[in-house]
C-alpha cells in the first residue's frame, strides 16, 4: 500500500468526476514555489501519516506545551541540554521521519541563508556578518543548527538596522538590472539522498508539531520563546526584500505577520510550516528574478 495519496505527478489519470485535489494544487502556479520542491511537499502532505497521525498529534502536542511550561515555572532551574537535543532530533528524524519531509527540512536552511545573504548583498553602505548554515545531511543538524537559525535571524536584523541608524542609511529600491543575485542557488541544493526506510513514515507536519514541546523541554523559557517568535519576522525580512526589489508580490509569500504582537507558542508547530513554505516560495521567487536578470542582460548584449 503506498503511504502517500499523491504518488507523484506523472502517475495522476485526472477524472472529471473525481478530481484529486494534490493534482489541482500541483498544475496551480499561482504562486512560486521550485517543482521538484512542490511534488516533494505534496506527496507529504498527502501522506497517510498526515492524514492519520495528525490530528492526534496535534492536540497531544498542544497539551504537552502547556504542561511543559507549567514544569519550567515551577523548577529552580532554567535547564538548556541543547546538543542533547539536536542529536536526539537529527537520529529521530533519520529513523521515523518521510525522506520528502526530511529533505524539506535541510532545504529550509539553505533558502533561508541565501535569502539573509540576498538582503545583506543589496543594502548599500552596509556589511553585516552572516553566518550560512547549510547542513549537507541530517547529521550537519547535530551543530546546534536548528538554535542557530533562530538566532540567525535576530542577529540579521539586529546588525542591520544598527548600521543603518549610525551611517544614516535606508533600505531603498535597487534597479532590476543592478539587483545582485550571485548569492541564489538555481540550482538542487547539496543534500544527500534521504533514507526511506520502513519506518519513514511520519510526515513533515507531524514531525514539527511533536518536537516542538520536546523542544520547548530541552531549551530554557528564554530560548523557546525567542524561537517561536522568531517565525514572525517573515514580515520584517519580507518587507526587506520587497523594499530592495521595489515589488508587493514577495510580501503575498509571507503568512506570519505582525511582529510586534507577541503570540502565545501553542500555535508555534503550524506556524514554523507556514514559515518554511514562505521561505521555500520567496527562494524560488528570486531564482526566477535571476534568470530573468540574465536574459535581460543578454538580450542588451545581442542588441
Amino acid at each position: 500500500m503506498s503511504r502517500s495519496n499523491f504518488p507523484g505527478i506523472d502517475h495522476i489519470i485526472h477524472d472529471p468526476n473525481d478530481p484529486n485535489p494534490w493534482h489541482a494544487l500541483y498544475l496551480d502556479n499561482s504562486t512560486p514555489i521550485r517543482p521538484t520542491t512542490k511534488e516533494k511537499w505534496l506527496r507529504d502532505s498527502g501522506s497517510l501519516s498526515r492524514q492519520f497521525f495528525l490530528p492526534f498529534a496535534r492536540p497531544f502536542a498542544k497539551l504537552m506545551i502547556m504542561i511543559v511550561q507549567v514544569i519550567k515555572a515551577l523548577s529552580p532551574i532554567d535547564w538548556r541540554a541543547s546538543k542533547t537535543l539536536h542529536k536526539i532530533i537529527a537520529f529521530s528524524l533519520k529513523t521515523f521521519v518521510r525522506a520528502d519531509a526530511n529533505e524539506l527540512i535541510l532545504r529550509h536552511f539553505h533558502a533561508g541563508s541565501e535569502i539573509l545573504a540576498f538582503i545583506a548583498g543589496n543594502v548599500k553602505g552596509t556589511n553585516i556578518p552572516l553566518n550560512p548554515l547549510k547542513p549537507r545531511n541530517l547529521k550537519g543538524l547535530e551543530d546546534d543548527t536548528i538554535l542557530k537559525h533562530d538566532i540567525n535571524i535576530y542577529n540579521f536584523v539586529i546588525n542591520l538596522n544598527l548600521q543603518l541608524k549610525e551611517k544614516n542609511l535606508k533600505i531603498v529600491p535597487v534597479p532590476a538590472d543592478e539587483i545582485d543575485y550571485s548569492m541564489i542557488t538555481e540550482s538542487e541544493f547539496d543534500i544527500e539522498p534521504m533514507k526511506d526506510g520502513f519506518l519513514n513514515f511520519i510526515d513533515l507536519e507531524t514531525a514539527i508539531e511533536l518536537y516542538t514541546p520536546f523542544f520547548q523541554f530541552m531549551l530554557t523559557d528564554n530560548d523557546f520563546w525567542r524561537a517561536t517568535n522568531s517565525l514572525q519576522l517573515d514580515e520584517t525580512i519580507g518587507l526587506y526584500g520587497a523594499t530592495i526589489m521595489n515589488s508587493t508580490q514577495l510580501m503575498v509569500l509571507v503568512n506570519n505577520k505582525h511582529p510586534m504582537i507577541s503570540l502565545v507558542t501553542l500555535n508555534a508547530g503550524f506556524r514554523l510550516v507556514l514559515h518554511g513554505l514562505s521561505t521555500e516560495m520567496a527562494h524560488w521567487f528570486l531564482v526566477q528574478k535571476k534568470i530573468e536578470q540574465r536574459a535581460l542582460r543578454q538580450q542588451k548584449a545581442h542588441a
